[in-house]
């Protein structure tokens, strides 16, 4: 049985009933969550960067701050509007929708932003996936995976079966550093020689 996330037009659905269904703009949880994701980045400044997922754009503009050039994706067009209204001062901010696993971003990244994201991918498709994106990574790429730990009634995987699938099907070798709160999981990939 197909998950309700996966069915056409579920997230512009969301967005049309709220424009901020998870509360991105206004949730204490997501704020730190943000701080989180932010201060683990363990450079100050990458050259290209992807937000997989960006929804409306409110990580995005914070991640702004640290990337020569940012591409946020998201599948939803409703939501890459309001993204693209928040982060319209910045000129090296760009976006795009992205039907992924099947399409890939176009560029090549030195930083992979996964928030919030993975439990909406069965897990073959978390295999191709990870394929579609290790072909756009560089060779000093920085992955960040952030997800939710609760309950995902309405999408293929837990947070912790999703995270752990993705990083089975990556073929780089890598280095991991894991955080783990009550609410959330934040995993940083990096590639396994710089690692120190």
């Amino acid at each position: 049985m197909t998950a309700p996330s996966q069915q056409p037009g579920y997230f512009d659905a969301l967005y049309a009933a709220d424009p901020d269904p998870w509360r991105f703009e206004t949730s204490a949880y997501e704020r730190d969550k943000y701080d989180a994701t932010l201060a683990a980045l363990p450079r100050a400044r990458y050259r290209s960067a992807v937000e997989v997922g960006c929804s409306i754009g409110v990580l995005t503009r914070r991640l702004a701050e640290r990337c020569d050039r940012l591409l946020g994706t998201d599948v939803s067009a409703v939501a890459l509007e309001a993204a693209a209204a928040r982060c319209a001062h910045l000129m090296h901010a760009g976006f795009e929708t992205s039907y992924l696993p099947e399409s890939a971003p176009r560029g090549r990244f030195d930083l992979v932003v996964l928030s919030e994201v993975l439990y909406y991918f069965d897990k073959g498709e978390l295999a191709l996936l990870a394929a579609t994106l290790e072909a756009q990574f560089a060779n000093d790429t920085n992955v960040l995976l952030v997800h939710w730990l609760g309950p995902t009634p309405d999408y293929p995987l837990t947070g912790d079966q999703a995270v752990d699938i993705f990083e089975a099907a990556l073929r780089r070798p890598a280095a991991v550093s894991r955080h783990r709160t009550a609410d959330y999981r934040l995993d940083l990939l990096t590639p396994a020689r710089s690692a120190r």
